[in-house]
């Protein structure tokens, strides 16, 4: 078991590492940093070797993957479950402590507390291993969830695990911090550039699985405030929190206990969100949160351990920190920073029990969680003055005096306003967020003139300003019917016209797709199929606009299917009044564990015959078939199982690929005024965050001084 002794071998050259940094042998750390992140590329590569050579040895390439699993999710299968995802954590954690062992600008006590928290995920991994042996031999797995099977689901857990384990620097370097040197500010500069790369990579990730959420499952939004998306949510949250009061922190050094508070909770709550996710607690209230195991006792263990070591030491250390007012008064950009950020605290508070309800309700009696509604009801509210504070926060110079006004950004935020009415947005509170978001946006360009941001931040707050009036458009504004589209009827609807062209089946017949022509032009909803012709996943057509997306979610019910048994050499009636007779059976092994049963099965109406030969690729598992079609296309069997003294067999009988194209189909369709914007919103506040990062090290490189953002 290569695997598990490269994860002991993590474990202990962490442990080593931290032995080394408290005993001052900062060689001996560094080559034990080495030896972690080399021991733990190593595990990551073996269960990759595990993954792509088939080695059903392991029940996680069981779980996870298949023989016939393309490549691209094969590489993602590392990832799908518990297991691995610990173990991409681990490694991404590992490399980055050895990148802060190299470059030295760590003391040997932040490099000690980061050795421990490797340690901690070690544990973690070795407890939930997947290098853990099958419990039976198998020739093949059972394959990847149809709705992981997309680009972006196979993105989208690397890059938020790289933001999970970049969290941790900013933590370490405020326990660091207290520690060994309370009074030096030298750990703002660097503490920032890793939270904004950890931020922009989280972001990222939170950004992605929007997107996925919206191409494929169907919800008609890109947000469900699952539990397990505001999990990634909440941390992400505080990581803007702490960037914004470095910010302060650099002006006023009495707000240092503040930036302490938000680099513990920040991290604490990527372990808080990643023991909701992987306890089972979530099991029947999110689409995607993992099954129970044991597991969630040792990370909730390690979550209490983390943050109660983190405020012990805030609260053995406070007296030693700088004092002082944390604002000078309230004309000042010190104070419309600390009020914003109190507000998105506000709103991290209600994301947390939102998300927690199952957990806090299962204490005191049966488990239950929040509607949507709780969230927009409460935090929309807060979003209001939050975006005016976004705005007028850019304007106030830096140890106060007048705020800059040009007279064209109020301009632009109430022609916004009167633009956002014309979306069928007509509550009050829509209409005032939807105008302080782009008051938001046209300050943070004139700040940037101004030069009171820098351009990284500028990027950063016109994507969160234009994401705010995105989720006012295609939120407020959707309008949602359900209709029955007859293929070849056009119909009228929102103001675009809608022919359903019925459906098509892929060449392989492991998808299906419905076609609509959206005035004009073909959109088409995908099905993933599952080996036996059931519907395993679906996707909703899309017809993008710059001005907004018409969303297409079929809802088709399942195809009639009757069922017949069929002993041989007797004759049948069916209930469509064809008769039917079982002949023989053949047994072709496959390779692999797998054999082709093959049914001769003879079919007559009285005047017609046709002899048709269905089959079930059977396996040790279970076994798979396609339907046929018989009688010249009229329908279609499929055969699904033969009794053991092969004396008698079963088969469906479904109506024809015609025939079911030309079922009308329930379909839910909405409009999504500005979705595109909120697309173009996430990217500017990745590359926001990113652009300052870079700007950022140059400044550290040069020996300047870094921009304010």
């Amino acid at each position: 078991m290569i695997g598990t002794v490269l994860l002991g071998a993590v474990l202990l050259f962490a442990l080593t590492a931290v032995f080394a940094e408290t005993q001052g042998k900062t060689n001996e750390g560094k080559i034990c940093a080495a030896l972690t992140s080399v021991a733990a590329l190593g595990a990551a590569a073996a269960l990759f070797a595990a993954i792509l050579s088939d080695d059903f040895s392991y029940n996680y390439v069981v779980s996870y993957s298949s023989i016939d699993l393309p490549l691209l999710y094969k590489i993602s299968a590392f990832w799908a479950g518990q297991q691995g995802s610990f173990l991409l954590w681990l490694v991404i954690h590992a490399v980055v402590g050895m990148i802060l062992v190299q470059n030295g600008r760590m003391t040997a006590t932040g490099r000690g507390i980061y050795h421990v928290l490797t340690a901690v995920l070690a544990f973690l991994v070795l407890i939930k291993s997947p290098f853990v042996p099958a419990d039976t031999i198998v020739l093949d797995g059972h394959g990847m969830n149809p709705l992981l099977q997309d680009p972006w689901m196979a993105v989208h857990p690397p890059i938020i695990f790289i933001g999970y384990a970049l969290l941790a620097v900013p933590f370490v370097y405020s326990l660091e911090s207290m520690i060994k040197a309370p009074m030096d500010a030298g750990f703002l500069a660097p503490m920032r550039r890793w939270t904004l790369v950890a931020s922009a990579f989280l972001g990222a990730g939170i950004f992605i699985g929007g997107y996925w959420a919206y191409k494929v499952l169907g919800w008609g939004g890109y947000w469900g405030w699952d539990p397990v998306e505001n999990s990634s949510l909440v941390p992400w949250l505080l990581a803007c929190v702490l960037l914004h009061l470095i910010s302060v922190a650099r002006e006023r050094r009495g707000a240092f206990y503040l930036v302490h508070l938000a680099a513990i909770f920040s991290y604490a709550f990527v372990l808080y969100g990643t023991f909701l996710t992987r306890s089972g607690i979530l099991g029947d209230f999110s689409v995607h949160s993992f099954a129970g195991s044991d597991i969630g006792f040792y990370i909730a263990l390690a979550n209490a351990l983390i943050l109660l070591a983190g405020l012990g030491v805030l609260i053995a250390r406070i007296e030693r920190l700088p004092k002082g007012a944390v604002y000078g008064e309230h004309r000042s950009r010190a104070f419309l920073v600390l009020l914003g950020m109190l507000l998105l605290v506000f709103i991290v508070v209600i994301v947390f029990f939102g998300m927690s309800m199952p957990l806090i309700s299962g204490l005191l009696g049966e488990s239950a969680a929040v509607d949507t509604s709780y969230y927009v009801r409460t935090s929309l509210p807060i979003a209001i003055p939050f975006a005016l504070l976004m705005a007028l926060g850019v304007l106030m110079p830096y140890g106060g005096g007048r705020a800059k006004r040009p007279i064209w950004i109020f301009v632009i935020s109430v022609g916004g306003g009167v633009l956002t009415g014309l979306t069928h947005v007509t509550d009050v509170m829509s209409v005032l967020l939807s105008t302080f978001s782009l008051l938001a946006v046209a300050a943070a360009i004139a700040g940037y003139r101004f030069r009171q941001i820098g351009f990284g931040g500028m990027v950063a707050h016109v994507g969160a300003g234009l994401a705010l009036l995105a989720f006012v458009l295609s939120g407020t504004g959707s309008q949602t019917t359900t209709v029955t589209l007859t293929p070849d009827e056009p119909q009228k609807i929102y103001g675009h016209t809608i022919v359903y062209r019925g459906q098509v089946f892929a060449e392989n017949g492991r998808e299906k797709f419905y076609r609509y022509e959206v005035d004009g032009v073909i959109a088409e909803a995908v099905t993933k199929l599952r080996a036996n012709g059931e519907d395993a996943a679906r996707e909703p057509a899309i017809a993008k606009s710059l001005l907004g997306d018409l969303y297409i979610a079929p809802s088709p019910t399942s195809a009639e299917r009757d069922e017949m048994i069929l002993r041989r050499s007797k004759t049948v009636m069916g209930i469509n009044d064809y008769a039917y007779r079982y002949e023989s059976i053949a047994f072709e092994p496959q390779g692999g564990g797998k054999t082709l049963v093959t049914a001769q099965i003879a079919l007559t109406d009285g005047e017609e015959v046709d002899d048709a030969a269905p089959t079930i690729l059977a396996t040790e598992t279970g076994g798979t078939s396609q339907p046929i079609e018989v009688m010249n296309g009229k329908f279609r069997i499929r055969l699904t199982g033969v009794s053991a003294d092969e004396r008698d067999v079963r088969i469906e009988i479904l109506p024809s690929v015609a025939e079911e194209a030309a079922v009308p189909v329930p379909t839910s369709v909405s409009t999504k005024p500005g979705i595109s914007i909120l697309w173009l919103a996430c990217v500017l506040v990745t590359a926001g965050g990113l652009l300052a990062a870079a700007q950022a090290v140059n400044a550290g490189k040069g020996g300047g001084s870094e921009k304010r953002s």
